[in-house]
């Protein structure tokens, strides 16, 4: 367990959990982080005072924050992995009706039939503004995220406005030039540049720069890239990322254990966003998971852990497509394969965390079972230290107890005698029992809640 009061560098923490949001967007671990180097090169050639540093620096690494948020509906217009969905279209001109088409030709119901396909397109042209509806949701999100973790009103305004274009054609607004907030257009255009980078080099990321200045991008901004586009040095670095070189050196923010508390918290509610099925799951877990640990003797340390492992148990499932998540019939073979995953995703992250990588062990085990029967590691009962044992049997209550898009949802007494089945073999005694005293006491929000 965690021990004593500490603090960590926001940047360290924010920039490793960032990862978590480059998988839900579908590009590779890292994607956020060189974003955030190349947007404060171009604030270096901008000459950005300090104040106006620091708000970029964290919307840099922010700028997806929103990105669960549309997920579900994106697979379900479009018929397809949502993370397939949204990386190609970082990588098209989307705000051209033929490059809009070809890419949407492309990406609806994918394997399917003529017709089938034809159908997703004339549903999704019958949805009406569709691309300006996941935008504002994605953005809206990402802002509020932003307001939740107590960053200030620009750093949320450059998430908010992270794909409005400089021609007026951008998302969700459409708002034009100078309207655009300054660190709004560096997150769009240090975004559009790393995609390209990693994939061409720089030289095809300047081509795409250029041929979208006064398109998508501010003129001044893609001079500004021009500046440093023949510093090998930096385009090497970002094989390596180091968010210290770029810190606003007078404005290193620290978060203490209160700030940890918003972070958990914030990043629950972007895991909770990506289906529409696990609204609050997260949270709620969390106070069921508690609930028990009290009863069973918990310190308030052990309790604070377990906690905020609950709340970040499913971070994995940022990884799995909706396609699969909400899938109101039998998965295959290979679909439940991939869910099995998301635990091994859960560690994975967040051994990366500065100030939670301590968490990653109990967050991650909320699917194992005493006989060595759940997954992802097959551990024992020696193995499972209370804390897993009260996450693993307040993970199933909350999960048997909401709706599911293949079952409606269980009432509390019902759940209960489905998880009794599997005590004392599989889910822990004591556990079981002190689940069964906090859902007799409290009920809702405990147990069953209408939809």
């Amino acid at each position: 367990m965690l021990a004593g009061p500490r603090e960590v560098a926001l940047s360290g923490l924010i920039g490793a959990l960032s990862y978590a949001l480059d998988i839900t967007e579908g590009e590779p671990p890292g994607h956020a982080v060189r974003s955030c180097l190349i947007g404060m090169r171009l604030a270096d050639e901008l000459g950005l005072g300090a104040g106006a540093r620091s708000d970029l620096f964290y919307a840099l690494l922010l700028k997806d924050a929103g990105c669960s948020a549309n997920s579900a509906r994106m697979a379900a217009l479009f018929a397809a992995d949502d993370h397939e969905a949204k990386r190609t279209s970082k990588r098209v001109d989307w705000a051209r009706p033929f490059p809009a088409l070809v890419w949407s030709l492309s990406t609806v119901a994918p394997g399917g039939s003529l017709r089938a396909r034809a159908e997703r397109l004339r549903a999704i042209r019958d949805e009406g503004e569709v691309t300006r509806s996941l935008m504002q949701a994605r953005c809206d999100r990402g802002a509020e995220i932003a307001r939740m973790l107590g960053f200030a009103e620009a750093t949320a305004e450059a998430i908010r406005a992270l794909d409005e274009h400089w021609d007026g054609r951008g998302q969700p607004r459409g708002l034009e030039g100078t309207e655009i907030p300054l660190a709004a257009r560096v997150l769009c255009l240090a975004q559009t540049v790393e995609v390209f980078h990693r994939a061409r080099g720089v030289a095809a990321a300047y081509r795409v720069a250029t041929s979208r200045s006064g398109h998508w991008f501010d003129p001044a901004l893609v001079d500004a890239l021009g500046a440093f586009r023949a510093d090998p040095g930096f385009w090497a670095s970002l094989a390596e990322p180091d968010l210290s070189a770029f810190e606003p050196r007078d404005r290193v923010l620290i978060a203490d254990e209160n700030r940890l508390d918003q972070i958990v918290e914030a990043f629950a509610g972007v895991i909770d966003a990506k289906s529409p099925w696990t609204h609050r799951h997260s949270d709620r877990t969390g106070a069921v998971a508690t609930s028990v640990g009290a009863l069973l003797g918990f310190e308030a340390t052990a309790l604070r852990d377990l906690r905020r492992a609950a709340r970040l148990h499913d971070i994995g499932k940022l990884g799995i497509s909706n396609q699969i998540l909400d899938r109101p019939g039998r998965l295959t073979d290979q679909e439940y394969a991939n869910v099995k995953q998301h635990p091994v995703l859960t560690n994975r992250i967040l051994q990366q965390v500065p100030g939670l990588s301590e968490l990653a062990p109990l967050a991650s085990s909320h699917h194992e079972r005493l006989d060595g029967t759940g997954y992802p590691n097959g551990l024992t009962a020696g193995e499972l230290t209370m804390p897993m044992r009260a996450l693993a049997i307040a993970d199933m209550y909350e999960a048997l107890t909401a709706e599911r898009p293949y079952r409606p949802a269980w009432s509390p007494d019902r759940a209960l005698e489905i998880i009794r089945v599997d005590v004392p073999r599989r889910l822990d005694q004591d556990a079981f029992a002190a689940l069964d005293s906090v859902a007799r006491a409290v009920g809702p929000p405990l147990g069953i809640r209408p939809r």
